[in-house]
Formats: C-alpha cells, sequence, structure tokens
C-alpha cells in the first residue's frame, strides 16, 4: 500500500523538476535574445551617430548647394546590393557583434524646403548571430545654422 503512493510522489516531483527544467531553459533562450537585440541596438545606434556627425562636419564645409532632387524619400536602403556597395563601416569591429555597424548616407531634397539640405541615415546593428539585426534611421535636415534630427527605428528587415 505505500509503494503506490512512494510512486505517485516520485512521479509528481519528476514531472516538477522537468516543468522547471523547461522554464529555465526558455528564460535562459530569453535572456540571451534580449542581449543579442540590446548588442545590435546599441552597434546600430552608435552607428547612426557617428554617422550623423560626419555629415554635419562635412555638410559645415561644404556649400550650401543643395543635393539634386529626388521623387520622395531615398530607397537604395532597401536594395541589398546598394546598402552593401554604399554602407560605411564607422567603427572597425564592435566588441561582442558577428559584423561591425554598417551606415548608409543618402542625400535627397525636401520637396517643401528647397533651401535645406536632408540626409536619411540607414544603419545596420549585428548581434552576435546574423539573425539579430537591427535597423535604425535618421533623417537629418540642415538648414543654414539649425539642424534638425528624426529618429525612427525599421520595424522589418528590408532585405
Amino acid at each position: 500500500m505505500v509503494l503506490p503512493i512512494v510512486l505517485l510522489i516520485s512521479t509528481m516531483m519528476l514531472i516538477t523538476s522537468a516543468a522547471w527544467f523547461e522554464t529555465s531553459l526558455a528564460a535562459a533562450r530569453g535572456t540571451t535574445n534580449v542581449r543579442d537585440y540590446l548588442q545590435a541596438f546599441h552597434a546600430a545606434d552608435s552607428a547612426l551617430t557617428l554617422c550623423a556627425r560626419s555629415v554635419i562636419a562635412v555638410a559645415g564645409t561644404q556649400s550650401a548647394a543643395p543635393p539634386p532632387a529626388t521623387s520622395g524619400e531615398p530607397t537604395q536602403w532597401r536594395l541589398a546590393a546598394a546598402f552593401e556597395a554604399g554602407a560605411v563601416t564607422p567603427v572597425a569591429q564592435w566588441p561582442g557583434s558577428l559584423r561591425p555597424p554598417q551606415c548608409l548616407i543618402e542625400a535627397w531634397r525636401l520637396a517643401t524646403r528647397a533651401d535645406a539640405r536632408a540626409y536619411l541615415l540607414t544603419s545596420r546593428g549585428f548581434g552576435r548571430a546574423s539573425e539579430s539585426q537591427v535597423w535604425l534611421q535618421m533623417e537629418l535636415v540642415i538648414d543654414g545654422e539649425k539642424i534638425e534630427r528624426h529618429w525612427r527605428r525599421v520595424a522589418a528587415r528590408p532585405f
């Protein structure tokens, strides 16, 4: 009579420990994913900041001629070949990342502000795996001495 009770208690303990093990594995995977996302986010954010600084420095030394007119917002960042060909690497390596972050700078003219120079900066940061990528963008508008920054996160990878 004692044997079935002992077996029942042993089974309940085994099931409970298996559930705790699965929960701890899921928590470890979640923690790794968050760490990879944060790694990629900070790499992309730093690349975006460095690219914005370089654009502002170059724009301050050049004449005030606006870039050629384009119809709408630049779209080269959505094409894999164009992004890889035109992207700059502001830092040689990002610690803990698979690849260094990249940044693409595209000049464009705003239809409502003909005298202003506008740039679409797109950056891509990586985590430890190629699947963990974060894409960030900034619209940088330079109108004389006034500099406007409009930041946005790209919700999905374009390619």
